[in-house]
């Protein structure tokens, strides 16, 4: 088989990095790829929003499955083209990718069906969203509507911070159109979690939970990233909350999308709050997760291809998953600066050392080639990951992965897999 992976960033790398292993796979392209998958696949330089140049890369190049990576291009409807070729891609359509592109569309689905999400208002005027924060008070949540590469979420515990939120997204436009509508919510607390499940529009498989790390500093302060670590299986997602889960939330949904002429394929991916009341939705997700898929990829046991077509051809009800007996955890590297303004172009050192402990594997997010040095390229630029025996071994071991590297500026959190 040939696969392509759309995409650039450490989802990308990872989901390179395993269906590599597959013996189904002869040839493996990514578009358009970084500096660690130009050591494992084909990189091709077509970014992944243009979808008539991918399609066309594709039918050339008799490309067997695509494998879509981020947001954006599922939003803008790649799944729909490549199908309307003739082409097998994995992933969902536009009208089922609204689901992340729009939060103001998930909301009202999960209202209409019953599942379990925040309290929340809708907004297209600043005037009227400052009113509603003033009467209502703090905490409180504010969303950009939509996509806004995982930062269009303001967690404010005061009533200036949500104010200050809703002058960010709606007046100076930093998400640009995304800011058109925001959505107000109730402030949820508890544990997050993450819920990656593979499913067809009718059978959902669930993987392995795994819980994010989204602001920027130690002890989750500061501004929200779009992850700056995770671990996996998360140990506050107990069998009986799984239970609820599927039934209430992922099935619910898989459901809704359907009755909606919206029928939903590929990954689904919950951003859960495991609540006093029971587990609610944060968020949905129209693909893998990231930094989650870091952790969650490496669990796997079973080859990744067969899974995948069987979501293509409606007939995972007979796919085997199996998933290893480790713990798994995963630092991001980031760039000084990030999430705000940051400065690219430094040279990164000490990879190949850290990939020379056992049990580490180094995925590449925003990072290029410049001569013969990897420079860094983006504001996420390596996720280190480990696998243990526990979240305490693992956790011990991918910070002696994360010391072996250096760049100037680095930073990453102290505190993944150890709270």
């Amino acid at each position: 088989m040939k696969v392509m992976v759309v995409g650039g960033g450490g989802r990308e790398h990872t989901l390179v990095w395993k269906i590599k292993q597959s013996p189904l796979v002869k040839e493996i392209y990514c578009a358009p790829g970084n500096a660690g998958i130009e050591r494992i696949a084909v990189c091709i330089n077509i970014p992944a929003e243009n979808i008539e140049a991918l399609a066309e890369f594709a039918l050339n190049e008799k490309i067997d499955l695509t494998v879509v990576g981020p947001e954006a291009p599922l939003t803008l409807g790649i799944v729909d083209e490549f199908e309307k070729r003739g082409l097998k891609v994995f992933g969902p359509s536009k009208k089922a990718a609204e689901i992340e592109g729009s939060k103001v569309f998930a909301k009202e689905l999960m209202e209409r069906y019953g599942i379990p999400t925040a309290h929340y208002r809708v907004f297209n005027d600043p005037i009227e969203a400052g009113e509603y924060i003033k009467d209502k008070g703090a905490p409180v949540v504010v969303k950009a509507d939509g996509l806004a590469a995982g930062k269009g979420v303001i967690v404010a515990l005061t009533e200036d911070e949500a104010l200050d939120g809703v002058k960010r997204i709606m007046r100076d436009r930093e998400f640009g159109r995304a800011g058109d509508r925001i959505v107000v919510e109730e402030y949820l607390e508890g544990p997050e979690v993450s819920i990656l499940a593979f499913t067809d529009g009718n059978t959902i498989i669930p993987m392995v939970s795994a819980q994010d790390h989204k602001r920027v500093y130690d002890n989750d302060r500061g501004p929200n990233t779009g992850g700056m670590g995770a671990f996996a299986p998360s140990p506050v997602y107990t069998p009986n909350i799984a239970r609820v889960v599927e039934k209430e939330i992922l099935k619910k949904t898989i459901d809704a999308m359907k009755r909606e002429n919206r029928p939903y394929k590929g990954v689904l991916y919950a951003g859960l709050m495991i609540t006093s009341k029971g587990p609610k939705v944060l968020e949905f997700n129209c693909r893998f997760g990231d930094p989650e898929t870091q952790v969650v990829l490496p669990l796997l046991e079973s080859d990744l291809v067969p899974v995948m077509q069987a979501v293509i051809d409606s007939r995972l009800d007979e796919a085997e998953i199996r998933w290893k007996d480790k713990k798994a955890v995963c630092v991001i590297m980031a760039s000084g600066g990030y999430p705000r303004k940051y400065e690219k172009g430094f040279k990164i050192s000490g990879i190949e050392e850290a990939e020379k402990i056992e049990g580490i594997t180094v995925f590449h997010a925003g990072t290029a080639k410049e001569g013969d040095s990897i420079v860094t390229a983006g504001g996420r630029v390596l996720g280190v990951t480990a696998l243990g025996d526990s979240l305490d071994s693992a956790a011990r071991l991918v910070y002696k992965g994360v010391e072996k590297i250096s760049f100037k500026g680095a930073h990453y959190r102290k505190d993944i897999g150890r709270k």
